[in-house]
């Protein structure tokens, strides 16, 4: 089971429109802008969360015509709306998916840096509950990794990147141009940045710490 929240950030129309087309979510959940995404897509969204401050008039009229939920919350709150959304989210899969369930995230990139690294603090919160959310847009995807191996697909000279989101972490690869044997990334240094697949498939191992893996949509 997947879910799937469209936040208020940088949105690529016509790559969004193909993207929601072509992928079956049991929920689509829209942190306020996110629902004029949406619906540019062709898709009413199941939830609409947030202060609505950004919703269009228009979309927000459809939504209430439709089988939308939505959960207005004041503007000044704790919370941002995108973490509203994945609250909401989280709290749906522990109740009907199981702990493997993703939650894709789009829209969450753009010119607001402190968003942007908001957002990846996020995603390292939900990691440490064993929650994975896959940030994906036009140009890569990124998600977190926790110790433990992993399999990623990908293609021949595929860019990907290891950025410890921890003060250092100790990783191994194989399959990857510029393989690592418990070697320690630490984040103060760009090392881990621009390796490049051998084939299809590269393992990673982190033995410690947690790691944001930035993988560049092959060209």
């Amino acid at each position: 089971m997947e879910i799937a929240i469209i936040a208020n950030g940088e949105w690529d129309t016509s790559w969004g429109k193909k993207e929601l087309g072509q992928k079956q979510y049991e929920l689509l959940i829209a942190a306020d802008g996110g629902a004029n995404y949406a619906l540019a897509a062709g898709r009413l969204p199941d939830v609409l969360i947030g202060d609505l401050d950004s919703v269009n008039s228009e979309v927000l009229t459809k939504c209430q015509q439709g089988h939308t939920l939505i959960e207005k919350y004041p503007r000044e709150k704790d919370e941002t709306d995108l973490e509203l959304a994945l609250n909401y989210a989280h709290s749906y899969l522990e109740k009907h998916g199981a702990p493997n369930d993703e939650i894709c995230l789009y829209a969450a990139t753009g010119k607001r840096l402190d968003h942007l690294l908001g957002n990846i603090g996020l995603m390292l919160g939900y990691a440490t509950q064993k929650r994975r959310i896959r940030m994906l847009c036009k140009d890569y995807q990124a998600w977190v990794l926790t110790p433990g191996k992993e399999l990623i697909s990908g293609k021949k000279e595929q860019e990907l990147s290891l950025i410890p989101l921890t003060e250092k972490a100790r990783l191994s690869s194989k399959g990857l141009y510029y393989e690592l044997a418990h070697l320690t990334l630490l984040a103060s240094s760009a090392r881990g940045i621009s390796n490049v697949f051998l084939g299809q498939v590269a393992e990673i191992e982190v033995h410690e710490g947690k790691v944001l893996v930035v993988l560049l949509t092959d060209s």
